[in-house]
Order: C-alpha cells, then sequence, then structure tokens
C-alpha cells in the first residue's frame, strides 16, 4: 500500500486498509519539492488508545530523533523516516488485534491536517 504526502500538508488518504496477524508494507512517498527542514513528512502508526494530541505535543519537542519521542515508543506501531520532497519510505509491520490505529505526521504543525486511520480485520 502506498500512501503520499505533499508540499499542502495533506496525505492522500485518510483511510488505509489491512488483514490482522498478515505482514503489512506501507510506502510514504513525499510527492512535493520541499526539503524535509522545511516540509518534512513521516507517518506514525499509533497504538489503540494513544491520545494523538498529547502524542503530537510530545513529537514537537523531539527534533533531535527525526520528530518521533523515545519517551512514548510504547505508543508506537510503526513509523517511517521522516522524508523531504522527492523521497520516499517502506515500511513493513504485522498487527495482530483487530481494530482501528491512528496515524499522523509528526512535523511540528502537520497533524492538524495530515492524519488518518488504518482498520485492521
Amino acid at each position: 500500500m502506498v500512501i503520499e504526502g505533499n508540499d499542502q500538508m495533506q496525505f492522500n488518504k485518510s483511510e488505509l486498509k489491512a488483514v490482522a496477524g498478515k505482514p503489512i508494507k506501507l510506502t510514504l512517498k513525499h510527492v512535493g519539492t520541499i526539503p524535509k527542514e522545511a516540509m518534512g513528512h513521516n507517518l506514525v502508526i499509533l497504538e489503540q488508545g494513544t491520545d494523538e494530541g498529547a502524542f503530537a505535543a510530545k513529537a514537537i519537542e523531539a527534533k533531535a530523533t527525526d520528530y518521533i519521542p523515545a519517551s512514548e515508543k510504547a505508543s508506537i506501531v510503526a513509523h517511517t523516516k521522516l522524508l523531504g520532497g522527492g523521497e520516499e519510505d517502506t515500511i513493513e509491520f504485522t498487527i495482530d488485534k483487530k481494530g482501528t490505529y491512528n496515524f499522523l505526521c509528526t512535523f511540528p504543525g502537520h497533524v492538524a491536517m495530515m492524519k488518518g486511520i488504518l482498520i485492521v480485520e
């Protein structure tokens, strides 16, 4: 499955679907042209029940680790690298538990527009 992020701070999908217990291969493509220092995108999938707002607030402080807060590692199912325009990253992971998992971009200011859900059936 492929999801794109652009220079207008948008993912091209707000909903992804997967099957519980089966490997998930997810590629994030940054289809814009702006470098990651100014318009970086990543995709972080959160465990069910994680407070998205609180997570995003901690992520803003985690510039040294590409806005992936080490203190919140237990809340993260999987995440891509931080990408700039023209870059892409593919991750592989498996979710065993059916449900709805939030995903978001943790670059400062992006979470308001760059988020969605992964439905695991």
